[in-house]
């Protein structure tokens, strides 16, 4: 299993921890973010469940996103993150999280948060996506999304993961992660 860098979650003094897997289209963030949430007992969300029908007819059709559609899709999710932590509600979230100013306003949500970032090559990730069946995003859009994304490299809340491993090992990485860097110095139980 390979070393990961130490990682700071946002907002270390809050009660309610927020797991955001986040990467391209085709990364495994769903998948991943499934099986986090199955293990923690937490909630599991996806981001795609946040888009307008406009914006998820539009990348049917091919067509990226820009910034301007993207924004009130991220201001959806904080507003929902920011209400249901008062619930005191842990849960994962399946996040492209392309953008970092995106990725900020998931911070202002308030939650202890930490970004797990999976990331192959381009070829990986556009061989996934080309075997994936039933996805509302066409698959000409993998290289719009690597040209989109803002790589998180002096975020302090974020661990990168190559998902080129098998996915168990992917999993057993990312619970480590958690469990050292997240849940370790809040000694929070799951389930």
């Amino acid at each position: 299993m390979q070393s990961h860098r130490q990682a700071q979650p946002s907002n270390p003094d809050a009660q309610t921890c927020l797991i955001i897997v986040m990467g391209v289209s085709g990364s495994g963030k769903s998948t991943l973010a499934q099986a986090l949430a199955a293990h923690y007992g937490y909630a599991y969300l996806d981001g795609d469940d946040f888009h307008s029908q406009e914006a998820r007819d539009r990348m049917a059709q091919g067509l990226p996103l820009d910034d301007a559609m993207r924004l009130p899709w991220v201001m959806r999710m904080r507003d929902y993150f920011s209400a249901a932590a008062n619930e005191g509600k842990h849960a994962t979230l399946a996040f492209s999280g392309l953008k970092r100013a995106h990725r900020k306003e998931l911070r202002n949500a308030g939650r202890k948060t930490l970004f797990l970032f999976l990331h192959s090559d381009i070829s990986t990730i556009q061989q996934r996506v080309d075997n994936r069946a039933g996805h509302f995003m066409a698959p000409s859009l993998v290289s719009s999304q690597f040209d989109s994304l803002e790589r998180p490299v002096d975020e302090t809340d974020v661990v990168d993961i190559d998902v080129r491993a098998p996915f168990n090992e992917v999993l057993q990485q990312a619970i480590a992660i958690i469990d050292q860097q997240l849940l370790g110095a809040t000694q929070i139980q799951h389930a």
